[in-house]
């Protein structure tokens, strides 16, 4: 084949390539799609928005469905939120139903609630249908020291003005949390509660739980009411307990004094029997110096041994008439 027969087959693949390229990088399609939906988008602005790495499915097709629900909202707006990280497809989604809900938002709010990370569909959502927060049960004790388990249903509605810096879900819980243990510490008694269970409800509502938060409580209901533990005698035989210890602890520390003071008697009783046996002791060597002396002669010796043997068997008697007693009264019990 000649290259003039070949010249036709290279300009269709050309165009084909060309055409090829164009279409993947300029979105015909979608371009079309706008024209037809009653957007005016022009073929350079969706250049741009390859050229500025903006994904333009992703701005126009939200345009397009402003467009079809009456919002005015420009490109311009949808591309700088979709640059800023925001979820554009959303924050219409958000303002189509504000919009049929007459609920007044703007785009640069709803903008600012979805770069806060809040999910802004939900809020308008939330403020056509009120959403319900059951809270786990919360524990109190009364006055009387019973402790009063208590489970709060609290419908809210969201706050789109206090979207942006208001608090959340879990504050909500912990404030109306904190306002069930204040009424249920403050009832005399435990049957109160029981009796009244709408007593904290209108307690804790009326105290204004919601400033600051992102939301509006309409109610709070107690859905379930339990009894725990006896907390006030817990408490009681819990301090009996540690009164016991410590009477235990300053009985036992007499206890060893006592027997600290018992063993130093008895080392006090061993020291003067030695004294007395030291003294014992020195008796013969003094018997025999008077002897020698001439103080004592031998007739008073053995006087003295006469009284020494005496009082030895007098001793003697009376230990074998002590034992003898002690026997028969065993012999009697």
């Amino acid at each position: 084949m000649g290259l003039e027969q070949l010249m036709p087959i290279i300009i269709i693949a050309i165009i084909v390539i060309a055409l090829a390229v164009l279409f993947t990088f300029i979105p015909v399609m979608l371009w079309i799609s706008a024209l037809a939906a009653g957007v005016k988008v022009g073929i350079f602005t969706l250049v741009g928005m390859r050229l500025r790495r903006v994904v333009p499915a992703r701005v126009i097709n939200p345009l397009i469905k402003a467009h079809k629900a009456g919002l005015d909202v420009s490109t311009n707006q949808l591309e700088s939120h979709y640059l800023a990280g925001g979820n554009v497809d959303r924050v219409v989604n958000a303002l189509i139903a504000a919009h049929r809900a007459n609920i007044e938002l703007s785009f640069e709010r709803t903008a600012a609630i979805d770069l806060a990370g809040r999910d802004v569909l939900e809020a308008v959502q939330m403020s056509v249908n009120p959403k319900v927060i059951e809270t786990p049960f919360i524990a109190g004790i009364a006055m009387d020291g019973i402790e009063v388990k208590a489970k709060a249903r609290i419908t809210v509605r969201a706050n789109i003005d206090r979207l942006v810096g208001g608090a959340g879900e879990d504050t909500v819980i912990a404030r109306v949390g904190e306002g069930v243990v204040s009424t249920i510490g403050s009832s005399e008694a435990h049957t109160k509660v029981l009796e009244n269970p709408d007593s904290i409800s209108h307690n804790v509502l009326g105290k204004g739980l919601d400033a600051g938060t992102a939301f509006e409580i309409l109610s709070i209901d107690i859905a379930d009411v339990d009894i725990g533990k006896n907390i006030g005698a817990i408490l009681q035989t819990d301090q009996a307990e540690a009164d016991k210890n410590i009477a235990q602890a300053k009985a036992e520390e007499r206890r060893a004094m006592a027997v600290a003071q018992e063993q130093e008697m008895v080392a006090r009783v061993e020291e003067m029997r030695a004294k007395v046996v030291e003294a014992e002791a020195d008796v013969p060597r003094a018997l025999a110096e008077a002897l020698r002396s001439g103080n004592m002669g031998v007739m008073d010796y053995m006087n003295y041994k006469n009284i020494d043997a005496d009082t030895d068997m007098r001793d003697t008697i009376g230990k074998l008439t002590q034992d003898n007693e002690e026997h028969d009264d065993n012999n009697k019990q």
